[in-house]
C-alpha cells in the first residue's frame, strides 16, 4: 500500500470519514479514533512532556482526546482542526477547560492555523501528517507560529503495516522539515514515527 499511494501531491483528503470527518458518518469515525489513537496520543504526549508554562498547539486534533492530555500538564492549548464536526466533538470532550479558558479550539489546519507568529512552545500533531496535501505550506507556517526554542512534534502510525510510511516517505517529510527547521530528527516509537524538529 505505502509503494502505490501518492503522499503530498495537493490533492484533498477526499471523501474519507476518518481523513475529513463529516456528517454522521464523521462523528462515528471521531468515536473510533477517540479509542483506536488512544495509546498512541498517551505515547505523544509522554514524548513531548509539556511544562506547566508551555503554550501548545495540536494540529488536526479529532474528537479531542489529546487536547485534554495536553490540558492536564500544560499552560494553554489550542487546537485546530478542519472538521467542524472534530471541533465540535473536541470541545464536547473538553467543555470545562474550553470554559476556564485553558483551551481553545477552531477551525483550521497545519497550512492555516490562524495563530498569530511566535505563539506556542510545543506544537504538536498526531497521525495526520501523511493527510496533509503539500508539506511545504504546512512546514512553514508551523515554523512561524512556534516560538525560539520551541517543539515542533510530527506523530505517524508505525502499525498496521500499511499505514506505516515508506523510508521514501519519511526522507521526503524531514527534507521538507529541514527546509524550515534548524534541527530535524526521526525516531520510531513503541507505536509511533516522530519526527522532532527545532528552530
Amino acid at each position: 500500500m505505502a509503494s502505490r499511494r501518492r503522499l503530498w501531491d495537493g490533492r484533498p483528503c477526499g471523501a474519507n470519514p476518518f481523513a475529513l470527518p463529516r456528517g454522521a458518518l464523521g462523528r462515528l469515525a471521531g468515536a473510533v479514533m477517540a479509542w483506536e489513537n488512544r495509546v498512541q496520543n498517551t505515547e505523544a504526549l509522554l514524548y513531548a512532556d509539556p511544562g506547566p508554562r508551555e503554550d501548545v498547539l495540536e494540529v488536526g486534533h479529532g474528537p479531542g482526546v489529546l487536547v485534554g492530555l495536553l490540558a492536564g500538564r500544560a499552560g494553554t492549548v489550542t487546537g485546530v482542526d478542519p472538521s467542524p464536526e472534530m471541533v465540535r466533538a473536541a470541545r464536547r470532550r473538553n467543555a470545562g477547560a474550553v470554559r476556564d479558558g485553558r483551551v481553545r479550539l477552531r477551525l483550521g489546519d497545519a497550512a492555516g492555523t490562524g495563530a498569530p507568529d511566535a505563539s506556542f512552545d510545543l506544537v504538536v500533531s498526531v497521525n495526520t501528517v501523511a493527510l496533509w496535501p503539500r508539506l511545504e505550506p504546512a512546514a512553514a507556517e508551523l515554523r512561524r507560529v512556534l516560538r525560539p526554542g520551541g517543539r515542533l512534534l510530527l506523530f505517524w502510525h508505525l502499525r498496521p503495516r500499511g499505514f506505516a510510511l515508506s523510508a521514501a516517505e519519511r526522507g521526503t517529510a524531514a527534507a521538507a522539515l529541514r527546509a524550515r527547521f534548524g534541527e530535524v530528527r526521526t525516531a520510531d516509537l513503541r507505536h509511533s514515527v516522530v519526527f522532532a524538529a527545532r528552530p
